[in-house]
């Protein structure tokens, strides 16, 4: 699963948008306090002094609500400790601290995607008990009960949802505006503006996407299959959907988007794609509403003040956009040796009232009444993405066959494999992934 990333540290420049200062850091951390809320943290002081070793990657929609931890919870003989890390460094780092007997890191920052994997295996623990038990306290019943299903596996709660990012496009107002051009709702659409955007002679591609082969493009072949109204697999019968007509179908709209992008799109990343627009190499993107903010920033953008925001466009017409719903939140490792009653406090604290709106813009947080149109440059967008993302797929398997068939994609999207006989080897390879789960 894709994520919006940005690293920083106090002590040099390691962001791609921020400086900051040693005397930015929030105790135990050496990531941008700057957002940090102070809330109300409370709970029973340790008989000896403990750390809090939390696993979180740095970004601007994350940071708030880690940074609210470090500085709100270091208290009473608990430090919480959290170290920058990127999100490739903290899907290793999460690997390697679920897989034995004892993990090094009390509290993951985790995501919908890979719960229920984790959860299936014994890796986490519910967290059912401890949201009942602290609902009245933290004001927990505002967190998104949607956000809160995403979350679940098997009817149990494991991960306090924090925040939520969905797809957003982001695009150069003053170039539609010369060519009177709108925010396409379709893929059609967007080839069509696309071609009128090369044909004005200024912008060689257009389009830029995170397509990055190594990662984030079997998000955009899932999001493309969602918008088509098929899964990957159809839990009912517990069988892949890759020999459907919808398969072939993803795969020949984002073929169709290749002629208005960069030939190394398949090495682009987020951030990569943010540089896009940053230097005037596209008119419009579509990313992780997390990374919107960043292209609001004069400081980042020298087209920041052209920017406008729109939900993204389905691939065929319908509801159901090119898109993605992705909820990041808090979970307990099964092996952590802290007190559950401790870490659960110092998580929900940290998807409070005040740290919520500090998240704001940046972020699209989980607690409801937060976020509204008026709040963010980007926030009419983002409301109206995530009312329309395909449903999630809440299964274990989902992440083994995505990461099983993402070489396969690649090469199909690139014109390496043919699609038909793409089609054949990702069936056969979710197939076998789906005889683990009897």
């Amino acid at each position: 699963m894709i994520r919006s990333r940005t690293r920083l540290t106090c002590l040099a420049v390691v962001a791609v948008a921020a400086s900051l200062a040693v005397s930015a850091c929030g105790a135990g951390s050496r990531t941008a306090a700057a957002t940090a809320a102070q809330v109300d943290c409370q709970f029973t002081a340790p008989a000896q002094p403990v750390s809090v070793n939390v696993l979180a990657y740095n970004s601007s929609a994350v940071d708030p609500f880690t940074n609210t931890m470090v500085k709100s919870c270091t208290r009473d003989g608990v430090t919480v400790n959290h170290e920058p890390i990127d999100f490739a460094g903290q899907v290793q780092k999460t690997t390697a601290t679920l897989a034995g007997a004892t993990g090094t890191y009390d509290i993951l920052e985790n995501y919908g995607f890979v719960v229920p994997t984790q959860a299936a295996a014994g890796k986490l623990r519910p967290l059912d008990d401890l949201f009942a038990k602290y609902t009245a306290q933290y004001g927990l019943d505002r967190i998104s009960p949607e956000m809160r299903k995403v979350m679940t596996y098997d009817g149990k709660l494991y991960a306090l949802p924090m925040q939520a990012q969905m797809y957003v496009m982001a695009y150069r107002k003053d170039v539609f505006d010369q060519l009177g051009l709108k925010p396409p709702t379709t893929f059609a659409e967007m080839r069509d503006a696309a071609t009128k955007i090369q044909a004005a002679g200024q912008i060689k591609y257009p389009i830029a996407l995170p397509l990055l082969a190594s990662s984030d493009i079997i998000t955009a072949y899932d999001s493309a299959m969602g918008s088509l109204g098929a899964n990957f697999v159809d839990p009912g019968s517990k069988t892949p959907n890759f020999d459907k007509p919808q398969a072939a179908q993803a795969f020949e709209a984002l073929r169709s988007l290749l002629p208005f992008m960069d030939p190394q799109v398949a090495t682009f990343d987020q951030p990569a794609v943010q540089q896009q627009i940053y230097n005037g190499g596209a008119a419009m993107a579509i990313m992780f509403s997390g990374r919107m903010n960043d292209l609001t920033q004069a400081s980042n953008n020298r087209f920041a003040s052209q920017m406008a925001f729109a939900a993204p466009p389905s691939v065929a017409g319908g509801d159901i956009l090119y898109n993605t719903l992705s909820v990041d939140g808090w979970s307990i490792p099964a092996n952590t040796k802290a007190d559950p009653d401790m870490l659960f406090s110092i998580i929900a604290s940290s998807v409070g009232p005040d740290s919520s709106k500090a998240s704001v813009p940046a972020a699209f947080p989980a607690r409801q009444g937060v976020l509204t149109e008026s709040s963010s440059p980007y926030a009419a967008a983002a409301l109206a993405s995530i009312t329309k993302a395909p449903p999630a797929e809440p299964y274990p398997w989902t992440s083994v066959i995505s990461n099983e068939i993402r070489p396969v994609v690649a090469d199909v999207i690139l014109g390496k494999t043919s699609i038909p006989d793409g089609q054949a080897k990702m069936q056969q390879l979710a197939t076998a992934v789906l005889k683990q789960y009897p």
